[in-house]
């Protein structure tokens, strides 16, 4: 049996599983449980502390078919997001009546529709120079799908990405790793400290406990399951 890390509870093969075959697989066995239906709460609750207008631009990195982009796009922000299956992106504008147009790029495939841009490509390899101006990010299920060695990668990419003071509204859980396999993976808040604490200014604006609303989790074993919220904004 494949040896586990301790403080990740990872084996070797889930390290090797987060990579772009993994997710072909899980969308095109449905095996999509991070996706969720409702407009999240804590998005709604806190865009408003990223500083940003309609017009301006919000990127939504690992962005799957996310009903997310739909509210945003509602408020008037320009939506640019990246997911690396054409299956999820493809998803989502039929499941919401959207016909875009489809511009084959050379690291990448560009859906575009309004102020809605989507590129399917491997935000890893691609060039997401073409994606600026950037005014802000929103990430709800891009950190917690990584595996830890590929966390500081995806902070680094995202840093040079965007412009300085910009803001990010990061959503992340936390919960025993050792209790269940990810994604999404257990994220704590120290974590999020040393991942963005050398160029971001970090506030923690809410954490709640979860578990009460997250019956697929308690069914999985979990004993604990909280939620946290961070406004993160780049240095200067």
């Amino acid at each position: 049996m494949p040896a586990k890390s301790s403080s990740t509870g990872l084996t070797e093969s889930d390290r090797n599983d987060m990579e772009p075959e993994f997710w072909h697989e899980r969308w095109a066995l449905g095996e999509t449980g991070f996706h969720q239906l409702e407009f999240n709460v804590h998005m709604q609750a806190f865009i408003d502390r990223l500083g940003v207008h309609a017009g301006d631009h919000i990127f939504v990195p690992l962005c799957g078919k996310s009903r997310d982009m739909l509210w945003l796009l509602g408020r008037g922000f320009h939506v640019c997001g990246i997911e690396i299956s054409r299956q999820a992106v493809e998803d989502f504008f039929s499941e919401n009546q959207l016909n875009p147009r489809v511009d084959e790029l050379p690291d990448a495939v560009l859906f575009a529709h309004g102020n809605l841009d989507i590129y399917c490509a491997d935000f890893f390899k691609a060039d997401s120079s073409r994606m600026l101006p950037i005014h802000a990010v929103y990430d709800r299920a891009s950190l917690v799908a990584l595996p830890p060695a590929k966390r500081g990668i995806y902070v680094e990419l995202l840093t040079d990405l965007i412009p300085d003071r910009t803001r990010c509204l990061l959503l992340t859980c936390d919960y025993p790793q050792q209790e269940m396999s990810g994604p999404p993976f257990s994220v704590t808040p120290v974590e999020v400290n040393q991942l963005f604490g050398p160029r971001y200014l970090i506030d923690h604006v809410h954490s709640q406990d979860a578990l009460v609303n997250e019956p697929r989790f308690r069914q999985k074993g979990l004993t604990r399951f909280d939620e946290h919220v961070f406004i993160l904004q780049k240095k200067g």
